[in-house]
């Protein structure tokens, strides 16, 4: 089969006749019309080079909804309070997570580029397999791929902990006297992952709607929250705490400078989601426009709903000692108890968390299935005929979603063992999906952005300083975010073995690419419709 040389792409609105009858099959070829690539031979395929499987059935508020749910930037701040707080108390956390948002807006920037230049489910990885052009791309997409899914798989298991952790925070609201012990939220992780785990298989259709709930938890729950911590505690923290005293309340035994950059790392595991939506192209009607959009929802909205929530939290401490000792499973639900002064104020507020983290892990292992799906679908996993298949009727990548359920219950096993080391590993996606970032940008800023084709959402001339920007912030934040958490080190329990998961994965995804994908992975389709000179037989 050979690709149009000129790339046809179809960016134009469907023109449907004034009396023409809007039966499925005329909603289908308009959609079609937005989504899909005509061959030589006459074939239409979707953008990633593939007839579709899996249903459109995503709308725009639909995906703003699941992006922002798979963020769930107030709640992924509150999980990490007990730890963000020791890099300059709430000052730092602030100003962090100002910094880490900045960093991200150029990210998001140069992924709504891509994502609405080339909407495929591979996202990054298909995106450097384009961007590496003819000579680098096939391998480039190989590691880019590898390393995405590596930081997303992490991601997964430490998205799921949250409301693992905040069902036994719950229970304890009304039994004091509990001692929490590791397995018990390890019991409540499994529990929880495999249920979202069958929601994503069987529920599929429902999917869409589940989103909208979880857009109206992120927002109004996180309203409720910050008028509930804002308007009830007896007595309110100072200015100066909130705002200040950050030398005081660097308890890393880093120097300012030092604990400040590598306290961003809080605030981007926070944010960092940006491609996150880029993975559901396939199942988007019009993804080219509504990728973008999407991207720059979650990254705007999570930063008005995080920055507010957490200036109401921090005003709502009476006792920041209490919270960081916390022995409990969810230490934010300390904050809540000075808040509110009520078992049951707490455990009200402790819901809207669960609630809200239930749809993000449910969205989060949805997404990340479809990744080793893509990725298998184009021969770059180990058993790729059996993870790309697709359950037609139930519209899910059955098996693929089911491997990662299994990895991610490995993964929540490990916090049995070692906090640590789980910590590690939740920090480590936020290096892993940058890096995956980088090998898709870096390339696009070396061939003069002319391997891609311009989307509806193009940056133009200044897309140069937009992605050279992000990737000169990625290299500079990675190298931070490797740091030991504190000073002096010890190696079990400030040491940070971030840099060893990084070169672990990149070694795994190298032995992987000489045992199989050297002379077995042919590399994307979509580099057959983007790249010139790569034609198939």
């Amino acid at each position: 089969m050979s690709y149009t040389k000129d790339r046809s792409f179809s960016e134009e609105k469907p023109r449907i006749e004034d009396e023409q009858i809007l039966t499925p099959e005329v909603l289908k070829e308009g959609a079609n019309r937005r989504t899909s690539v005509v061959t030589k031979d006459g074939k239409v395929v979707n953008a990633a080079g593939y007839e579709d499987q899996l249903q459109r059935h995503y709308g725009l508020l639909s995906i703003c909804g699941l992006a922002l749910t798979i963020d769930n930037a107030w709640v992924a701040f509150a999980g990490s309070l007990s730890i963000a707080v020791l890099n300059g108390g709430p000052a730092g956390i602030l100003y962090e997570f100002i910094v880490s948002c900045v960093y991200y807006a150029f990210i998001g920037a140069s992924i709504a580029e891509l994502a609405s230049a080339i909407p495929s489910s591979g996202g990054v990885y298909h995106w450097a397999s384009v961007t590496g052009g003819q000579r680098y791309g096939r391998i480039l997409g190989f590691f880019t791929g590898w390393l995405n899914f590596f930081g997303w798989i992490f991601d997964v298991a430490s998205i799921a902990t949250i409301p693992a952790n905040v069902a036994v925070q719950m229970y304890i609201c009304f039994h004091p006297d509990f001692v929490p012990q590791k397995w018990h939220t390890y019991v409540a992780f499994l529990i929880i992952t495999w249920l979202c785990t069958a929601f994503v298989i069987f529920c599929n259709r429902l999917m869409p709607y589940l989103q909208h709930i979880g857009l109206f938890l992120v927002v109004v729950g996180g309203l409720v929250t910050i008028i509930v911590c804002a308007a009830m505690p007896a007595q309110h923290a100072t200015s100066s705490f909130v705002w200040g005293n950050f030398d005081a309340n660097n308890l890393t035994g880093w120097s300012g400078g030092i604990a400040f950059l590598t306290g961003v790392l809080n605030g981007a595991f926070t944010i960092g989601t940006p491609d996150a939506v880029s993975h559901m192209a396939e199942e988007l009607p019009n993804p080219k426009v509504d990728l973008p959009k999407a991207v720059f929802a979650q990254i705007g909205l999570g930063f008005i709903t995080t920055f507010c929530y957490a200036i109401a939290v921090f005003y709502a401490i009476s006792d920041l000692e209490a919270v960081t000792q916390s022995t409990g499973a969810f230490p934010i639900a300390a904050v809540y108890a000075q808040a509110t002064g009520s078992a049951g104020g707490t455990f009200g507020l402790l819901l809207i968390v669960f609630l809200s983290v239930m749809i993000c892990t449910v969205g989060t292992i949805m997404m990340v299935g479809r990744l080793w799906w893509v990725l298998a679908r184009d021969n770059a996993t180990p058993f790729s005929p059996f993870f790309s298949r697709v359950n037609d009727k139930l519209s899910c990548p059955v098996e693929a979603t089911v491997f990662c359920a299994i990895l991610t219950s490995g993964f929540g096993a490990i916090q049995i063992g070692s906090a640590t080391a789980f910590t590690d590993l939740v920090g480590s996606f936020v290096i892993l999906t940058t890096i995956s970032y980088f090998l898709a940008f870096f390339p696009h800023i070396l061939s003069k952005r002319q391997n891609v084709p311009p989307g509806p959402f193009w940056m133009g001339r200044w897309g140069f300083a937009v992605n050279g920007t992000a990737c000169a912030l990625i290299v500079f934040f990675n190298v931070f975010f490797c740091f030991p958490y504190g000073y002096p080190v010890t190696p079990l329990s400030l040491m940070n073995w971030n840099s060893v998961i990084l070169v672990g994965c990149v070694f795994l995804t190298t032995v992987w690419w000489f045992i199989h994908g050297r002379k077995k992975y042919p590399g994307p389709k979509l580099q057959h419709l983007y790249i010139e000179g790569i034609g198939e037989e």
